[in-house]
């Protein structure tokens, strides 16, 4: 933490400072589950190929290696599956589909690469729970 920063948190609020740790932790750990997520993939046979890819249109978590195509992940972490999977909205599917869009643009074969849309669930536990193709199951 750099000074200035550290000098910031030290003169907040402690209503300020609480909702700074809650979004630390949340931070830490979406990036825990990331990692116990990218590490189940390559663990299945898919490297990874980009992890927290930002476009105009939004970011993608992890984007896998899957022979010739890519696997797109979204992940969740939640105190169990079910409330992890209830976060994902129709509203981030559109972004994710339309970020999906923006990432292909610089693949050799473009939008005929072949792709897919998952969703890794991680609960409190680090137990891992993937959803492939979510996107035709839940929307």
């Amino acid at each position: 933490m750099t000074r200035q920063a550290h000098a910031d948190f030290a003169g907040a609020t402690p209503v300020v400072q609480a909702r700074m740790d809650r979004g630390r932790r949340s931070y830490l750990a979406g990036l825990a589950a990331e990692d116990i997520v990218r590490r189940d993939y390559a663990a299945r046979g898919f490297p990874l190929r980009d992890s927290r890819w930002r476009g105009k249109r939004g970011e993608i978590d992890l984007v896998m290696n899957d022979g010739d195509g890519i696997v797109f992940v979204e992940v969740k972490k939640s105190r169990d599956f079910e409330t992890a999977m209830s976060h994902v909205t129709a509203a981030q599917v559109r972004r994710l589909y339309a970020t999906g869009e923006e990432y292909l643009a610089q693949m050799p074969n473009g939008s005929l690469t072949d792709v897919r849309f998952d969703v890794a669930l991680v609960d409190a536990t680090g137990a891992v729970q993937i959803v492939e193709n979510a996107f035709g199951h839940v929307f």
